[in-house]
């Protein structure tokens, strides 16, 4: 059976305007596939520090602010499937601290995520700067 390879956006209470969904959608598409996977079903949940905080102490026992948090689908779909939740404010103050576009700290957050739910970590120095290298890589393919 084919993988349905759908990927949705969805905003909770926050607002990214021009948000490129097609060309999103087509380059995590393009990702999961150089990674030797098949997209499946995988929702992308933009929403607010509080929203992402609340998920982060429920679910992961933390209680800190981050800019993502993936939750792979572990039954019934075919393909990598999951959700990830992404902080919009969270972005913005990356980027701002980190002196890079938006944008680019967007699509560096979204891959970051994409990349947990193909199994990459970041629990230690040298898994973050695999993961590093990897994000710049799937960033370096953005037109």
């Amino acid at each position: 059976m084919d993988s349905p390879n759908q990927i949705d956006f969805h905003f909770l209470d926050v607002q990214w305007p021009g948000f490129p969904e097609e060309k999103t959608r087509e380059w995590i598409i393009g990702a999961i596939t150089r990674e030797g996977s098949v997209p499946g079903v995988l929702t992308i949940i933009f929403c607010d520090d509080a929203y992402l905080l609340q998920l982060n102490r429920a679910f992961l026992d933390h209680d800190t602010l981050t800019d993502v948090i993936t939750f792979p689908y572990e039954e019934d779909f075919e393909g990598l499937s999951g959700d990830v939740f992404i902080s919009l404010p969270r972005v913005r103050e990356n980027a701002r601290v980190f002196k890079v576009d938006d944008g680019q700290e967007l699509f560096r957050v979204i891959i970051h995520g994409v990349l947990h739910l193909l199994g990459y970590d970041d629990s230690d120095a040298s898994a973050r700067e695999a993961m590093q290298a990897k994000e710049n890589y799937y960033l370096s393919l953005l037109s």
